[in-house]
């Protein structure tokens, strides 16, 4: 007689399914409320490169307190090497932070609501680079969630990009310093998550090891690229806390612990099923909006938005079932 196995969920999983509920509504939080708290705390004097090097050096100092509390420190020391960790998180780190700097230029140019839904298209990336790199397969409703979100995508950006979707009368900075940076970082994430995804299910990288190397590849990068880039020469002219207040701390902090969050997310359910944070990270950020800066979404955003939501609940609500070979 062939043993079966028990259909109910052992309490090992209930356990590491709780832990990613508590991940995702905290991701649903942060996500939410970084728009506007970008906006509001970081003003427009503070050079880009800096926030983003502030914010990933807060990264590290939160996983290694976090990895501290585990206990893990004296495991990663014997197990770490150079190479593992450069394969690991090498390219991933560069991406990324060439994606956080594209980022910071956009949440400048684009009202809060309308940067969150553009920001969403990384899905589609995110489910076309995690085929290509782990071969995980899309259902047909998966495939069709995916257009409504592009269609969502180019609404957006027509409708933003023009004089009647803006009330700025500058159009092609809000296209060019906005919606394409976005877009760019969505490509750029993409790819990101399905390496770190890659790499924490495949290579069984620790994900806050994981944050604390692409944080200091990631710093190296962009401390490199201050040599010549526009953001060093302001550096070198008015100081790396050129700009800042005290607040700033505030969205820098809060970045900080999005980016360990959405580590811990990809780590345990894969990069694409973040859907459902994302879509209540839309609601939040929408009520956020209208609540403390008395803004109602424009009509742009209110078509776009029920596709947006529509398409990632259909995206989680039919996943790729594996057919079963019949005997």
């Amino acid at each position: 007689m062939v043993a079966t196995k028990t259909k109910g969920p052992t309490l090992n999983s209930q356990g590491m399914n709780s832990r990613v509920l508590l991940y995702s509504v905290l991701l649903t939080l942060q996500y939410g409320a970084q728009p506007l708290i970008s906006k509001r705390f970081i003003r427009k004097e503070v050079i880009v490169t800096s926030s983003v090097l502030a914010c990933e050096m807060a990264k590290v100092i939160c996983a290694a307190i976090f990895m501290a509390k585990e206990g893990t420190f004296k495991k990663l020391y014997k197990e770490w090497t150079l190479l593992g960790a450069l394969t690991a998180s090498g390219l991933p780190a560069a991406i990324y932070a060439l994606q956080n700097s594209l980022l910071q230029i956009s949440y400048k140019n684009l009202d809060s609501l309308t940067f969150s839904m553009l920001n969403q298209t990384k899905i589609i990336f995110t489910a076309f680079f995690t085929y290509f790199i782990l071969r995980q397969k899309q259902s047909i409703q998966q495939i069709g969630a995916l257009f409504l979100l592009i269609i969502a995508a180019v609404l957006l950006s027509i409708g933003e990009g023009s004089s009647k979707g803006s009330s700025s009368s500058n159009a092609d900075q809000i296209l060019f310093y906005g919606i394409v940076p976005v877009l760019v970082a969505s490509v750029l994430s993409g790819l990101a998550s399905a390496l770190c995804q890659w790499a924490s299910q495949v290579k069984k990288h620790s994900s806050y090891l994981m944050t604390v190397e692409m944080s200091i590849v990631g710093s190296l990068c962009l401390l490199v690229s201050t040599s010549k880039s526009p953001d060093g020469e302001a550096i070198r002219r008015h100081g790396f806390f050129h700009g800042w207040t005290p607040l700033t701390m505030i969205p820098v902090i809060a970045n900080a612990l999005g980016g360990i969050l959405v580590g811990l997310v990809t780590s345990h359910a894969g990069g694409v099923r973040k859907g459902f944070v994302i879509v209540s990270a839309l609601l939040v950020t929408a009520l956020l909006q209208f609540i403390f800066e008395g803004k109602p979404p424009s009509l742009y955003c209110l078509v776009a938005l029920p596709l947006v939501v529509s398409s990632i609940s259909i995206y989680q609500k039919y996943p790729y079932q594996v057919k079963k070979k019949e005997l």
